[in-house]
């Protein structure tokens, strides 16, 4: 692939509470993002996430993603937006918190649902997978509390009587995945499938 000179891309990094990533090309003023990556260059950040390698990781994914998406019963096109909000692709993704792999999940998370390497992509999009259709069972649907449950955690929606956390990240993160997510369904990438 080749980058004209006038093109610039950039991907930007937030990282919330619980120590997970989130990274993006369009962050949310006001919510701490960094900018970690630019047309081919990068910041010494400290972060273990190959920003350069997100659509090859995309294509490479891509089969395994609908493979699990299928066995669930979630939307590939969900699932993409998932993914691309928690590790951009990356299946060596690592938060400060000890969140791992292309799902971020955390070492609880992993445990609860049978995931014994977290660094294996498939176990971690199975988990992950599995975990956001639980989530969307407990919230009877509504995308958006499971979502913001999946970065806050079920007990804080909870908490806050089945409502988004008034959490600035997590707002911002529901509002990340939707966005990705809707891009994803108008673009028709994954509309065979879902």
């Amino acid at each position: 692939m080749v980058v004209s000179s006038s093109v610039s891309a950039e991907v930007f990094k937030y990282e919330d509470r619980q120590g997970r990533l989130h990274f993006t090309d369009r962050p949310m003023k006001g919510q701490g993002y960094r900018l970690i990556w630019r047309s081919g260059t990068s910041s010494n950040t400290g972060s273990r996430i190959d920003t350069s390698s997100i659509n090859r990781n995309r294509i490479r994914y891509t089969p395994l993603i609908e493979e699990i998406a299928h066995k669930v019963r979630l939307k590939p096109a969900l699932l993409h937006a998932v993914i691309e909000a928690e590790s951009a692709y990356d299946p060596r993704a690592l938060s400060r918190t000890g969140a791992k792999g292309l799902m971020q999940l955390m070492p609880g998370t992993a445990r609860r649902y049978g995931v014994y390497d977290s660094w294996d992509p498939k176990s971690n999009l199975a988990g992950g997978a599995t975990y956001l259709r639980d989530l969307l069972v407990m919230f009877e649907h509504d995308l958006r509390l499971a979502l913001a449950a999946y970065n806050a955690g079920e007990n804080a929606v909870k908490k806050f009587g089945n409502k988004i956390p008034p959490y600035p990240e997590t707002q911002a993160y529901v509002t990340r995945v939707l966005t990705f997510y809707r891009e994803n369904q108008a673009s028709g990438k994954y509309a065979l499938l879902d």
